[in-house]
């Protein structure tokens, strides 16, 4: 039965508002990254008068961008290969096997996601402060240490997430994996692993974007060596001027990662996340 045309028309008009409120901002930030800064500051066009790409070179040598490039792709590459290899370790326990305190385990794990990350920013500083004054181990201020930190609250999501996905794949594959002579560790990385990629790669996907863009942790546990995105962009405010053309330049730039990485992996996303929503 086709649906009325007064449904065919509000789907629509709706879709187009919702595109054009997408891509305005878009348009926005890349228009302004190709103007000169004059341009920028002054009354906004909707069509720019002279285009530069001078915007798009400069990024690099105002501020360090590419160390600080290097520092998020190294934080949050392995807080992500981090998170994913122990949540995988860790959901799997919990789905296929029964042990005391497993339901307290479970509850834990998903109650942490309650609270707002900064409740955790002073007891993770003073821990860190402590740690390198009693061993030497410098946590605070050094990757390291910001990885760790993105772990707190990227894999308790992440073992949620693959306990229902991990559920989802049947036991008897297990079983037949065990039966041809594999152990758990075989039956594993052998069967589950390779029926859960949609699955792990949601939790991949998601544990890299919340360490690529996250400010709040990363303003307070890195120096200037060890500075990542989020936060090396505000090097483009100065005390004298702001510099819009390149921050929407650099905004545009820091962004490709993640974007590519999402239009590339979509398809096991939306996989992951609606088999592992339900059980």
């Amino acid at each position: 039965m086709a649906p009325p045309r007064s449904f065919l028309w509000t789907r629509r008009v709706f879709l187009t508002l919702l595109t054009g409120f997408v891509l305005v901002p878009v348009y926005v930030m890349l228009s302004s990254s190709l103007k000169p800064l004059a341009d920028v500051t002054g009354t906004f066009r909707w069509l720019p008068s002279e285009l530069t790409i001078r915007p798009y070179i400069d990024i690099w040598s105002t501020v360090p961008l590419g160390r600080y490039f290097v520092n998020s792709l190294i934080v949050a590459g392995a807080a992500t290969v981090c998170s994913v290899v122990i949540a995988v370790f860790a959901a799997y326990a919990v789905s296929r096997y029964s042990f005391r305190g497993k339901r307290v385990f479970t509850v834990t794990v998903l109650s942490t996601q309650m609270f707002p990350g900064i409740l955790f920013l002073l007891p993770l500083f003073l821990i860190y402060v402590n740690i390198g004054n009693a061993t030497g181990i410098a946590l605070f201020g050094s990757r390291g240490g910001l990885i760790l930190t993105y772990l707190t609250f990227s894999l308790p999501f992440s073992i949620w997430m693959l306990i229902g996905y991990f559920d989802s794949v049947p036991r008897d594959l297990d079983e037949a994996a065990l039966v041809d002579g594999c152990g758990p560790l075989g039956a594993l990385f052998r069967v589950v692993v390779p029926a859960a990629v949609p699955g792990i790669v949601a939790v991949a996907v998601y544990a890299f974007m919340t360490a690529w863009g996250e400010v709040l942790f990363a303003s307070v546990m890195t120096n200037d060596t060890t500075r990542t995105l989020a936060v090396g962009l505000q090097g483009y405010s100065t005390l004298n001027d702001v510099y819009w053309n390149q921050i929407m330049a650099a905004s545009l730039v820091v962004s490709v990662p993640v974007v590519a990485g999402f239009l590339l992996l979509q398809r096991y996303l939306v996989a992951g996340l609606t088999a592992g929503a339900v059980k």
